[in-house]
């Protein structure tokens, strides 16, 4: 069974930063690349950043400049450094591990359950 669990979320002003974690935990034999979507209410689910096991990374244009995605291997962490915050950056914020567990040889994507970030003007 693996878990992942998101922290960091909140309520914060316009310009403002906030620090997104998500770890993974259980029978965890290897993780690819880990990344976190957000959800807006209304709106569909979408990535905003991801991270390769060899720390390759990739944005969304909207948060170019203002995020970064960092991860530990040996925590099995991931991070989502979010500064300059714009209400537009409100939503649901969700980590992502493609991972593979112990008891199986492919690997598939595990989900967090969300943390909510609400950005106020």
């Amino acid at each position: 069974q693996v878990q992942l669990v998101e922290s960091g979320g909140g309520l914060v002003q316009a310009g403002g930063s906030l620090r997104l974690s998500c770890a993974a935990s259980g029978s965890i034999f290897s993780i690819s690349t880990m990344a976190w979507y957000r959800q807006a209410p209304e709106k569909q689910r979408e990535l905003v950043a991801a991270i390769t096991s060899g720390g390759s990374t990739n944005y969304v244009d909207s948060v170019k400049g203002r995020f970064t995605i960092s991860r530990n291997n040996a925590k099995n962490t991931v991070y989502l450094e979010m500064n300059s915050l714009k209400p537009e950056d409100t939503g649901a914020y969700y980590c992502k591990a493609e991972l593979r567990d112990i008891y199986n040889t492919r690997f598939s994507d595990s989900w967090g359950q969300g943390t909510q970030v609400t950005v106020s003007s």
